[in-house]
């Protein structure tokens, strides 16, 4: 008898160690999602190293998309589950004094929608402006001075990411890093599968019927009578870090500066020291599929507005 209830303790002890040893691995397997008072829900991204660019040698991939390249980030940073809604962005607008942004274009011709769409007609400048907004109402140093450049924890221009405290636009290497799911996620073509129609709103599904054909079908004509829009965040399937739109929806303003890939390994990425055209990723809902790809690449002047233009929030994790 005493040897049974011996070797059920042995068993239990062994049982509870195995559990001691699986919880870390469980309480990591996946994403911390976290609540801020204001920026909302935003996803934990950790350390890690992946490969930039062009990596499926996808047949629409363009030159700047090249050369592939290696990037490591050694600290981990906070990105939005969501694109920044209107919601979210006339709040601080009403805050602010400012008057509320348009929902609509000249082209579209009908209202896009606001409450919890993303925003969009939003310049890069406009964006900065809410990061700096949401980083004073918590307490942060600011991330951005008047003239877009970087600021550490001092308020001094910093080049090193990984001292700025403040909510501020994620790096392009960060947005892409975050899209993919990490250094260890499964390679698709768009953010979490290979079928965009599982996690974005692009030209084809955002309006009221499913319009057919391919992308060379493209056609703006068709577009608006069929009031194609962006759609509320979050409709669509997470990718590996739980985080929704980053194929599709808006178009999504990033820090950096317009520049051509470097060939060398890469870390912490900031872009470019200066430009004239700010980067933006993820296509939307007036895109055709290739612009919604991880590795595509787009841009405009920093005063830009468009009505495919929005933004998600990040932060460097101290």
């Amino acid at each position: 008898m005493k040897q049974k209830k011996r070797n059920k303790g042995v068993r239990l002890a062994t049982l509870m160690t195995g559990l001691l040893i699986l919880l870390p691995l469980c309480l990591f397997a996946f994403p911390r999602v976290d609540h801020f008072p204001c920026a909302g829900e935003m996803v934990l991204v950790g350390a890690g190293t992946f490969q930039m660019g062009n990596t499926n040698n996808d047949i629409a991939a363009q030159s700047n998309e090249k050369p592939i390249h290696v990037v490591t980030f050694t600290y981990e940073f906070w990105i939005g589950r969501y694109e920044v809604t209107f919601d979210e962005y006339d709040a601080f607008s009403k805050a602010s004094g400012k008057t509320l942004i348009p929902d609509y274009s000249a082209w579209s011709e009908y209202d896009l929608g606001r409450g919890t769409r993303p925003v969009i007609n939003v310049s890069w400048w406009d964006a900065i402006a809410y990061c700096n907004r949401l980083s004073e109402s918590e307490g942060l140093r600011n991330a951005y001075d008047g003239k877009g450049n970087l600021l550490d924890t001092e308020g001094k221009i910093t080049q090193d990411i990984t001292r700025v405290e403040g909510y501020r636009l994620p790096t392009e290497a960060e947005w892409e890093y975050a899209a993919r799911g990490g250094e260890n996620a499964t390679e698709t073509r768009f953010a979490g599968s290979n079928d965009l129609n599982e996690v974005g709103w692009y030209w084809q599904n955002s309006g009221e019927n499913w319009l057919p054909g391919t992308d060379k079908d493209w056609d703006g004509g068709k577009i608006k009578a069929n009031k194609c829009r962006t759609q509320p965040v979050g409709q669509k399937k997470a990718n590996a870090f739980g985080l929704y739109d980053m194929s599709g929806n808006a178009a999504e303003w990033c820090h950096d500066w317009f520049g051509t890939y470097a060939a060398q390994d890469q870390q912490n990425p900031i872009g470019p020291k200066n430009g004239s055209r700010r980067v933006n990723r993820g296509g939307g809902w007036s895109f055709d599929a290739p612009l919604c790809r991880l590795a595509s690449r787009s841009f405009y002047e920093p005063v830009i507005v468009r009505h495919i233009l929005g933004f998600r929030l990040a932060r460097t994790s101290f």
